[in-house]
């Protein structure tokens, strides 16, 4: 995007006045996205987002500058402004650059810009027919495709350079079904780090279409979900938001170096179930979490978070890992270049184990059976959590009676790490967006099919 030299000259007008470290990030992104409703096109849309920032490091603080003017003049005074807000004795130097040699393992075949209109639309209609003939009683269906090319560079003073393309294709299906009293909503959202061949390889429109009905149909007539502590049963793919939130956060160095994690201070102890393994995985083919590098120009890694329930790693950037004299691990993320890095996650799973799926049913009594999880929201200093539950069916005797609505799971990360005593053999990851201080970032959710012994429902 830049020269080189251009980039020395900007790191060292960012250091001009103190600081020990400083970097550069440029971006220059094409979105696409087109939304159908009710089997119309209401929305299609293509933007550009261009623009650079410049982070100094000094003392415990640092200091971030960014602009949408990525020429010289304009790179420039986005140095002096980061290096006017510096007040350190701190002298770092520029070292020479050398320039990182990646091995991008993520395909693509379809890119976004070169994708006609009419065939996005097709698929877009594929979904909403397929969701619409599941029953009379589906009153809505909202269908959004979203893509983004990336391109980015990243050079600092200890003499990184690269660059990097990031292209990402997602399927949104939304259905609403009503019995002329109340509604009820499903959804799928299926994505990777590919092109328009996601609906080629992984993505079936027709299929994503008809199962967002169905969960809605389902949901819709339901009885209400009974209140209680109880085993609960967790299945796979984007059940693992649970541990995303309630125990991933917790592990980021944004919150650890603060102090404000409830797993402070508890590396190499038990904080799991000895049948737990979790990792952060950002080296997965085409994956939606992946990366080559992170935002901070450190390559991919597969980083082992919990080992048979003992903490193994933080997940750290480079600044607020610094904080903790832990270095990198790769997990340095940002939305765009308006935004400072910190630590994320990207495909970050609970491994997959050894038990039975069926066995986890027939042996739990009475309890809840969550096939589909919603949002929620999480304290990560004390790990408390609440999250609804999408699509829930009551257990009895062992087995599946029958669907339940308006269930949340409410409890504590750490404590429901203890309290899993089942693990599945079959794990799968689903797709979301993360939001933290360095805004949101595509990352994956994921787990085998899991048990909590004890839980508490909420419910009427």
């Amino acid at each position: 995007m830049i020269s080189q030299a251009l980039a020395q000259e900007i790191l060292a007008a960012s250091l001009a006045r103190g600081g020990r470290f400083a970097d550069l990030f440029l971006e220059n992104t094409t979105r696409h996205s087109m939304m159908l409703r009710d089997g119309k096109v209401e929305t299609a849309n293509t933007s550009r987002l261009h623009g650079a920032g410049v982070r100094v490091f000094a003392g415990d603080q640092f200091y971030y500058v960014y602009t949408n003017d990525s020429g010289r003049d304009g790179l420039l005074r986005c140095a002096k402004r980061a290096a006017d807000a510096v007040a350190s004795s701190e002298r770092g130097v520029v070292a020479p650059a050398h320039r990182l040699t990646l091995k991008d393992i993520h395909t693509v075949i379809a890119w976004p810009g070169g994708v006609a209109g009419a065939k996005t639309a097709a698929k877009l209609r594929e979904a909403s027919l397929a969701a619409r003939a599941v029953s009379a009683e589906i009153i809505q269906v909202t269908v959004n495709y979203i893509a983004w090319d990336q391109n980015v560079a990243i050079f600092n003073s200890d003499g990184i350079s690269a660059e990097d393309r990031r292209v990402y294709t997602r399927l949104v299906c939304m259905a609403v079904a009503s019995d002329g009293s109340e509604n009820q909503t499903g959804a799928m959202a299926p994505g990777a780090r590919m092109g328009f061949e996601l609906f080629d390889q992984r993505v079936d429109p027709k299929a994503a279409g008809e199962y967002a009905a169905r969960q809605a149909i389902t949901m819709l007539h339901a009885p209400e979900c009974p209140a209680g502590v109880m085993p609960v049963v967790i299945e796979n793919g984007f059940g693992g938001v649970i541990f995303h939130e309630a125990c991933g956060h917790s592990l980021e160095a944004t919150s650890v170096s603060k102090g404000m994690s409830e797993f402070c201070g508890k590396l190499n102890q038990q904080v799991a179930a000895p049948c737990v393994s979790a990792v952060d995985n950002g080296m997965i083919a085409n994956e939606w979490g992946s990366i080559v590098i992170d935002d901070e120009g450190t390559p991919a890694n597969d980083l082992t978070l919990i080992e048979k329930g003992v903490l193994k790693n933080y997940m750290a950037d480079r600044y607020y890992g610094g904080r903790m004299d832990t270095p990198s691990t790769g997990n340095g993320r940002r939305q765009s270049y308006a935004f400072a890095p910190c630590a994320r996650m990207r495909n970050t799973y609970i491994v997959a184990g050894e038990h039975d799926d069926g066995e986890m049913i027939s042996t739990m009594g009475e309890g809840l059976y969550a096939a589909a999880m919603g949002g929620g929201s999480v304290n990560p200093t004390t790990g408390e959590f609440n999250f609804a539950v999408d699509e829930g069916y009551l257990v009895k005797d062992g087995k599946i009676a029958h669907p339940v609505r308006g269930a949340s799971l409410i409890g504590r990360g750490g404590e429901v790490l203890q309290r899993i005593d089942r693990v599945g053999k079959h794990m799968r990851m689903a797709q979301g967006m993360c939001g933290s201080i360095s805004g949101s970032v595509p990352t994956n959710v994921g787990q085998p099919r899991i048990r909590v012994s004890s839980l508490t429902v909420g419910g009427k």
